[in-house]
């Protein structure tokens, strides 16, 4: 996101713009570009999107937009976030990375991801209900256990195995030294400590998906018998 789109929201120096933690980073440093304020907001833990009771609990008398940001193909839950700034007329400005694809490639991407959750154990993978609005634009898993370590334990457990994974939001904006913040925001530093982005694209074969499987439930015996 640039300045433009802020801008035409209304947001000036001075102003105030809430804007997740997990994901928001680049939208936090738009907001200082213009002599704004960024003030980051909680996720919810499901879609890793904006939490509309997180965002509620910041909105003041300077907040000049709220910006939700659609994540790894899923979306904020807009109908909430309007209810929570409609009686004070702040403009929600909606954000989603740009991901090229087309009707059949997120076809295959939802069969794949479909496949890939009734068949990984040891992770906890993401809710693709049959109809529902998840695009899966990233295949984004959680590693239960020790939080960063195992979960980059894990990954580099994976990669040894031939299975390129990578973690899709190393730092919540709140924790980066420019932004750093007091307030503690416990979804937004768990995800950031649990996820990991498997591979997932149209072009995989059965082998290819088949492998991520096999590795990641191999690995995944041994997460468990660490956190019992």
């Amino acid at each position: 996101m640039g300045s433009p789109q802020l801008t035409a929201a209304g947001v000036r120096a001075g102003s105030e713009v809430v804007v997740p933690s997990f994901g928001g980073a680049d939208i936090a440093k738009a907001v200082r570009e213009l002599g704004a304020r960024p003030v980051f907001a909680d996720i919810d833990a499901e879609t890793y999107c904006l939490a509309p009771s997180s965002v509620a609990e910041v909105l003041t008398a300077r907040t000049a937009a709220v910006v939700p940001v659609h994540l790894f193909g899923r979306s904020a839950d807009m109908t909430a976030l309007h209810e929570v700034v409609r009686d004070r007329s702040v403009p929600l400005v909606e954000w989603e990375p740009m991901v090229r694809t087309d009707a059949l490639d997120a076809v295959r991407r939802r069969q794949y991801a479909a496949y890939l959750g009734r068949r990984l154990r040891g992770v906890v993978a993401p809710t693709i209900v049959e109809g529902g609005e998840h695009a899966v634009t990233r295949y984004v898993v959680r590693v239960p256990g020790n939080g960063r370590p195992d979960r980059d334990a894990f990954k580099q457990a994976l990669r040894a195995r031939g299975v390129v994974c990578h973690v899709p939001v190393k730092t919540p904006a709140h924790w980066m030294p420019e932004f750093r913040v007091a307030r503690r925001l416990p979804v937004s530093e768990r995800a950031a400590e649990e996820c990991l982005a498997l591979p997932l694209s149209s072009a995989m074969s059965k082998r290819e998906l088949h492998q991520v499987v096999s590795a990641c439930n191999a690995l995944g015996g041994l997460m468990r018998e660490r956190a019992s």
